[in-house]
């Protein structure tokens, strides 16, 4: 059947490209599927994963753990190794040929390389950086309800849209907005790392999952991969931390004090990760690897520490789903004490060190 991205009625299924380097799978393929799962669910139809590589196939059993029904594995020496152009080309040709309704992309690094890619050759959108996702348009107007001050009464949504609802940060993270591809196929979007919630893994569906050889043809690339050297980096995994310390504007009279205490706190609480607000980052007080919110990483602690932080809805977006929050402002009106656990109106330097004292002593008790 002859490819037409904009004949909609051929396209089926829910498709999510897994990633994996030098043979394991990423985190994020594992949120992508458990997310992929609800939205073929809510359109009927089947999850698919996509898995490229070279002896590899052993990996397809786990993306059916998480909920995929069956997973393609293309499998070629070329594709080793990430090359844009192989990937894309492998790619492109399964997507022509089975033609899935959407397809999904983790945004790494990987990620943002051969999504637009693949896009440009397949003829259809992409979505970038996406913080949600939906095709029931019910499911969608109560995400509306929460998350946005829209007046859905003013509106008029049409109920039987089933295309997919892409919604992202907009305008430097200060709007989000939610985007459809209505007239091509496949839906294409990245999505963020640590924002889709990793469901359980399930091994009778690990068992049962149809795994299938996919054979594609290759062309000699123009650039090829010669040796890959890997960079040791010291860094933190800000997105799997179970406990986060995050530090905002309020450390502004003292940055070394207070990046100091913050340090402190986490590290007595249990190998915490300091990170920090949008206002942090562009201070210089941190990387912007460490930065938390819209435009920044989300995170899933058990224990999350909001020092100094207003609590801009930017930034809640980043960790609202934390188990407990607790969040240390002077001002007892700030935003962030609305989805805080436990919140202490005070200043931080008084604060944070009879924090610390306290925790110090409860574990001196035991």
């Amino acid at each position: 059947m002859e490819y037409n991205s904009a004949k909609i009625e051929d396209f089926r299924d829910i498709w999510v490209f897994c990633e994996q380097r030098r043979g394991k799978l990423m985190e994020t393929d594992f949120e992508l599927v458990s997310e992929g799962r609800k939205l073929a669910d809510e359109r009927h139809s089947q999850l698919v994963g996509v898995l490229l590589g070279y002896n590899v196939k052993d990996l397809a059993n786990e993306i059916g753990g998480y909920g995929a029904d069956k997973v393609y594995v293309i499998e070629d020496p070329a594709l080793k190794d990430y090359s844009s152009e192989t990937y894309a080309d492998a790619l492109c040709q399964i997507v022509m040929d089975k033609k899935p309704e959407v397809l999904l992309i983790g945004a790494s690094t990987i990620g943002r390389d051969l999504a637009p890619r693949c896009a440009a050759r397949l003829h259809t959108g992409l979505t970038a950086d996406c913080t949600h996702l939906d095709i029931d348009m019910n499911k969608y107007l109560d995400f509306l309800k929460e998350a946005s001050s829209i007046d859905l009464s003013t509106r008029k949504f049409k109920m039987e849209d089933t295309n997919l609802k892409m919604t992202r940060p907009a305008f430097g993270g200060h709007m989000m907005a939610t985007i459809t591809c209505p007239r091509f196929r496949p839906c294409m979007s990245t999505v963020r790392p640590g924002v889709m919630k990793k469901g359980e893994f399930d091994e009778t569906k690990a068992k049962n999952v149809l795994v299938e050889d996919y054979s594609v043809t290759l062309k000699d690339p123009l650039v090829k991969v010669v040796e890959i050297v890997t960079e040791e980096k010291k860094g933190v995994d800000l997105t799997g931390a179970e406990i986060v310390v995050a530090v905002g504007a309020g450390i502004s009279k003292d940055v070394e004090k207070g990046m100091a205490l913050a340090q402190e706190l986490a590290d007595v609480l249990g190998n915490g990760v300091v990170a920090g607000s949008r206002p942090a980052v562009e201070a210089g007080w941190l990387d912007h690897e460490l930065q938390i919110g819209q435009t920044g990483k989300t995170v899933r602690p058990k224990i999350y520490v909001a020092l100094g932080i207003s609590g801009a809805i930017q930034h809640k977006a980043g960790m609202q789903d934390s188990e407990t929050v607790i969040a240390v402002n002077t001002n007892p009106s700030a935003p962030i004490f609305e989805a805080a656990t436990y919140g202490i109106a005070g200043d931080l330097f008084e604060v944070v060190p009879k924090m610390i004292a306290s925790i110090k002593a409860a574990k001196a008790a035991k």
